[in-house]
């Protein structure tokens, strides 16, 4: 008599050990072969879009297999088990015998064989059937049909275990497809988007090609709109990283409470709202590059943290303990001030030295005017495609004198808008631009009262406003009547910014009160 637990124990140790099915098949079929007749073992499924048997996988003495064979059958062969006398299982010992058994044995070059035949059933579901083949005719006995039908739950565990692996892998396979096209995509559209490389940016680029192989960080320097972001992706793309991400993150526009988070990403339960573990934009980018704009806008402790993983190349989650190590190019960009800010205490100086590497200065675009008949006919190109315009808009007769006239305090970024007004504007006539005003056509309501007139840096007038706030609160900050509620900021935010700007709250304030009054 055999033992039936110590024979479904090592059974299923020996089909549910591995999710290779075929490997896991071929252990099965060596144990099953010290019990009974075993000499192959299948797994099918029935595809009723094919009405045929696939087999999934086989065994035999020669090793274990994944097969993806189709056998056609008008029919699903399990649901003509006759099983009465033992659940899920047939024997079929003389193949002639049963049709289903029959047409599959002359398919698979074995008709003079004897099997068991069992349809799988996991929880209502029927995922396939296992099929044990022994040679010649009346090998297998009711007992050791009993003993097969044992295993339908393991087999069925396994085979539904292997099909969702597949799966998993396969759609694996297809995002990092997916993946690598959009990558080269973004990297053949990138490289197309450099105008004036050979004009006025050709000392810009002549940096970017000198500084792209290596793996220092750069820092970009330039007013709002000259295009940095374009700047990055050349580097990027120009570098060895250039099969890696490529992840932007714009300093200045991450809510002040979740900068940590969208960064450094957050274990599962490190504050409300954390349902799940979340990635931070460093782990996406290892191997890669993290472009951060405007990075004079990090708050204290994120400069910190930062200057941590520029030191160490290592962080942890918010809410986390353990150490994860990253490989990541930075690329930093501001239209600040850096130095001055190191200055006056709003920008750590040692993270400043370690963006500081190599720093690109980008001319503003009134600067570089010859590189702007290149760059309006790239932009007419580029919004004609994005609009699905039948035909490439055409300029007025003295609509490029107006625009090399015009000083482009927007650079880049406002000619790129001034031409997709013009074209909407326009109706498919040729372009003007009447909004734009030549330096000596200005109003004098612009601003323009001669050289030596002085203007405040917007810091300067922001501290002020502040300032004269605050005095005519008497210094309440918080609650109703306060100065935030006056300003329309949050306290939290209203605080942070007077940190920044050096303006003395709470018991910084009290303290210089009691010190004016001791000198008093």
């Amino acid at each position: 008599m055999i033992d039936e637990n110590d024979f479904f124990r090592k059974a299923c140790l020996a089909i549910l050990s591995t999710l290779k099915i075929e490997n896991a098949l071929l252990k099965t079929l060596s144990y099953l072969g010290t019990m009974m007749p075993a000499d192959e073992l299948f797994l099918h499924i029935y595809d009723f879009g094919l009405k045929a048997v696939r087999t999934v996988a086989r065994a035999d003495s020669s090793g274990g297999t994944t097969v993806g064979g189709v056998i056609p059958m008008p029919f699903d062969p399990s649901l003509a088990l006759k099983t009465e006398q033992t659940p899920y299982v047939q024997v079929v010992n003389r193949p002639q015998e049963d049709p289903a058994t029959r047409l599959m044995g002359r398919a698979l070059g074995k008709p003079d064989s004897s099997v068991l035949v069992m349809r799988l059933t996991l929880e209502d579901h029927r995922p396939g059937t296992v099929v044990l083949r022994a040679d010649g005719p009346d090998a297998f006995t009711g007992e050791h049909a009993r003993l097969f039908a044992l295993l339908n739950e393991p087999f069925g565990m396994a085979l539904s275990n292997s099909l969702q692996h597949d799966q998993v892998l396969r759609l694996s396979e297809a995002l990092a497809d997916e993946s690598r096209y959009f990558q080269r995509e973004l990297a053949r559209r990138s490289g197309e988007t450099v105008v004036g490389e050979e004009f006025g940016l050709r000392h810009t680029m002549e940096m970017v090609r000198q500084v792209a192989p290596l793996a220092s960080p750069v820092l970009l320097l330039g007013e709002t709109g000259t295009g940095k972001e374009v700047i990055a992706n050349a580097i990027h793309n120009l570098s060895g990283r250039r099969g890696g991400p490529f992840i932007k993150v714009n300093c200045g526009a991450l809510p002040e409470g979740l900068v940590d988070s969208e960064l450094f990403g957050h274990e599962k339960g490190a504050f409300t709202g954390a349902i799940n573990r979340k990635r931070g934009r460093f782990e996406r980018a290892h191997e890669g590059t993290l472009f951060l704009d405007e990075v004079g806008e990090l708050p204290p402790a994120v400069q910190v943290r930062l200057l941590r993983v520029l030191q160490t190349k290592e962080f942890e989650r918010v809410g986390g303990a353990s150490p994860i190590m990253v490989d990541v190019r930075i690329i930093a960009a501001t239209n600040r001030d850096l130095a001055s800010m190191v200055g006056k205490g709003s920008f750590r100086e040692d993270l400043w030295y370690r963006l500081n590497v190599f720093p690109i200065f980008l001319p503003p675009l009134r600067e570089r005017k010859t590189d702007i008949p290149a760059l309006v006919y790239y932009l007419m190109e580029r919004k004609a495609r994005e609009m699905a315009l039948p035909g490439l808009p055409q300029l007025g007769p003295t609509s490029m004198d107006r625009l090399l006239e015009y000083h482009w305090p927007g650079n880049v970024r406002e000619l790129d808008n001034v031409i997709e007004r013009a074209i909407v504007l326009g109706k498919g006539e040729p372009l003007h631009f009447p909004d734009l005003l030549a330096p000596s056509e200005e109003m004098p309501e612009r601003g323009r009262e001669g050289p030596d007139r002085t203007f405040r840096r917007l810091e300067e007038v922001e501290a002020t406003h502040i300032r004269d706030v605050l005095a005519a609160t008497m210094g309440k900050i918080h609650g109703p009547g306060g100065a935030a509620e006056l300003l329309g900021l949050h306290p939290n935010t209203l605080r942070h910014r007077m940190t920044k700007l050096g303006i003395a709250f709470g018991k910084k304030i009290r303290s210089c009160q009691q010190k004016i009054g001791r000198n008093e």
